[in-house]
């Protein structure tokens, strides 16, 4: 239910500089109605370049692609994030790690799935958790950490299964008998991960 499809993963920055982890560009369009797009393996001409995925170079994280992403907007929501977190008891690193996979703190995103909001929520889901103006943050949040919050309970606290599902849906998860072996949920796990070990050992910049 991300917007990040699963895509070829361009290394060559890190190879550069000698980083070991991989990237995937990233490429987005803006549609009619002003609605954000994002893909990092485009199959519409309208996307264009948006920016280079992270990397881990030197021990900091840093950004790279024709586009810097905006440190601001990556800490305009902590206050909301952190007052879900501790009402669902979830952790504040994972609801940041889950957001900046799924939207990269853009508030207004709109996957090609249809996944809404800085949580990517599909339709069903936001209605499920009481979510009825999904481009609002304090209700998107609200909603994710809520989603996140139940899944967490359905699979008695497992993390790579609870992500799963919250890409992949309960169904794929079930049916698999743990993580489906999807490419893109596997990359959205790895991925989440990065980002929530990086949040919690205070390694990002912004």
């Amino acid at each position: 239910m991300h917007f990040f499809k699963a895509g070829v993963l361009a290394a060559c920055c890190a190879a550069a500089l000698g980083a070991a982890p991989a990237t995937a560009d990233i490429y987005m369009y803006r549609d009619t109605r002003g609605g954000l797009h994002f893909s990092n393996a485009p199959s519409e001409p309208q996307y264009h370049y948006y920016m280079a995925d992270a990397v881990w170079t030197n021990g900091k994280f840093r950004r790279w692609g024709h586009v810097w992403s905006d440190p601001k907007r990556h800490k305009a929501y902590d206050q909301i994030i952190r007052a879900a977190a501790q009402r669902h008891q979830v952790d504040e690193a994972l609801v940041k790690a889950v957001i900046r996979a799924e939207s990269d703190f853009v508030p207004d995103a709109v996957s090609p799935k249809g996944a809404l909001g800085l949580m990517q929520l599909m339709p069903a889901t936001a209605r499920m958790r009481g979510v009825w103006k999904v481009f609002e943050p304090t209700q998107n949040v609200e909603g994710g950490v809520r989603h996140l919050r139940y899944l967490l309970d359905r699979y008695s606290g497992n993390l790579r299964l609870a992500l799963a599902a919250y890409n992949a849906g309960e169904a794929a998860v079930d049916r698999s008998g743990g993580v489906p072996p999807y490419p893109e949920t596997i990359e959205y796990l790895a991925r989440v991960m990065r980002f929530r070990d990086g949040y919690l050992q205070g390694q990002f910049a912004d």
